[in-house]
């Protein structure tokens, strides 16, 4: 695909499917996280918002990527390396509502990925498979991707909220794959003991949506909602506001799906990427 520091305006435009990278430098648990450095055993340093903007340019099926952002040192940071950034309110108060305001700058797009910039292990195939599973169901007005926990993933999620950390969302989903409800703390629970497997799978959603222009403009107007306000999960405000959202569910690619939510999480990141550098 063409790189999204090379669209011309015109081109940009025009595109019908358009990944977004929202990236904000204030946080609670982790100032600066887009800028944060990561290594990748002797690959060069980058800084995060670097690595998962590498991962969504590297998807086939968008026709353009860019970094939605209201700092400039993070818009300094992805136009260096040769990356689009559009300026987007500080009033925004989440992701999804920081792609809302592209809309304006993005007349042709019909479907907008939301590439959270913690989630720098999401791999391109499962933001192509769930921009095709939009295109095989127009119906569906959000969708997102959820992987069923491995054992690992699983201890690590479990680590975290014995320590107070958040870890990671989960989600469980109706039999139509509709997501139910999404929380921070490990969903469905399970005594004791007790690992996921086929029968109770715990599903790890991932920081990766899709949108029709439609549901974006009504998430905007419908304003922030009890339930996303408690969690601290944006998605929230799809299904208080009765709209459906499907959930593709995916196995793990074969190592730990683990996103940049704390500090802590950077030699964890850095440790999966290491062992992916070697042969």
């Amino acid at each position: 695909m063409t790189t999204a520091g090379s669209l011309d305006p015109e081109a940009l435009a025009r595109a019908k499917t358009v990944i977004v990278i929202p990236a904000r430098y204030p946080s609670s648990r982790f100032p600066g996280k887009p800028l944060a450095v990561l290594r990748q055993g002797s690959v060069a340093a980058k800084p995060l918002i670097r690595w998962s903007h590498d991962a969504a340019s590297a998807v086939t099926n968008a026709q353009a990527v860019l970094v939605a952002t209201d700092d400039e040192r993070i818009a300094e940071t992805v136009r260096g390396f040769g990356g689009l950034a559009l300026m987007t309110p500080e009033s925004c108060a989440n992701g999804t509502e920081r792609v809302a305001a592209c809309l304006e700058q993005l007349p042709g797009a019909e479907l907008l990925v939301n590439f959270q910039g913690d989630a720098l292990l999401t791999p391109p195939p499962f933001v192509e498979a769930l921009i095709a599973h939009m295109e095989r169901h127009p119906e569906a007005q959000a969708g997102t991707v959820a992987v069923r926990c491995s054992a690992e993933t699983f201890r690590h999620l479990a680590e975290d909220a014995a320590q107070g950390r958040v870890g990671g969302t989960t989600v469980v989903v109706n039999d139509r794959g509709e997501a139910l409800y999404f929380s921070k703390r490990i969903l469905p629970y399970l005594p004791a003991g007790r690992m996921p497997d086929d029968d109770m799978p715990v599903l790890l959603h991932l920081g990766l949506y899709a949108y029709r222009r439609a549901a974006l403009e009504r998430y905007v107007g419908r304003g922030a909602t009890m339930l996303e306000t408690v969690e601290g999960l944006e998605q929230l405000r799809f299904l208080v506001a009765g709209m459906p959202m499907t959930v593709l569910t995916l196995d793990e690619p074969g190592f730990p799906m683990v996103e940049i939510n704390n500090p802590s999480d950077i030699a964890i990141v850095e440790g999966i990427l290491a062992s992916r550098d070697r042969p």
